[in-house]
């Protein structure tokens, strides 16, 4: 396990020694290019991602609409997490916009985890709520930004 993951995963923070070492095992690191897809919308949902340097860009296509950037993931921010909460597959896309290290756990892996270590696991997914939860309040604000600059310029239509 790369030295990097103590210092950068916030999902660990106040966790005991014990439980870090139950989790350590489970992330690999991994680099991705600018440009490089991550993974794509629909793709099966396989690992979560945890951002240690780089930047990633979140992508939704709507069936009816434009491509949408909807997040920009930074240095300590997780994306991916569909694959940790039940869902087949990605409700976005994941484009890396800023080459970098990143950290990546198989959603199977934290499952497996929260099952046999539940104290461990409710404290992880008490964390990973959180951070969804920061997200989709900024997706709410950044979609709404977008359908306010097309009502403004017309082409709202365009947006929804």
């Amino acid at each position: 396990m790369p030295a990097l993951f103590v210092d950068h995963l916030s999902l660990i923070e106040d966790l005991s020694k014990e439980q870090i070492d139950l989790l350590k095992p489970l992330f690999r690191e991994v680099q991705f290019d600018v440009d490089e897809v991550i993974f794509s919308q629909g793709q099966e949902a396989k690992y979560i991602y945890f951002v240690v340097e780089g930047e990633v860009a979140i992508r939704f296509k709507p069936d009816d609409g434009p491509l949408l950037t909807v997040s920009m993931v930074k240095k300590g921010g997780v994306f991916g997490w569909s694959s940790a909460v039940g869902s087949h597959s990605y409700t976005s896309s994941a484009v890396c916009s800023k080459e970098g290290t990143f950290l990546r756990l198989e959603g199977q892996d934290l499952k497996d985890l929260c099952e046999k270590y539940p104290d461990t696991g409710i404290l992880i997914l008490d964390r990973l709520a959180g951070v969804i939860a920061q997200r989709l309040r900024g997706t709410h604000n950044q979609v709404m930004a977008l359908l306010r600059n097309g009502i403004h310029d017309g082409t709202a239509g365009d947006c929804i």
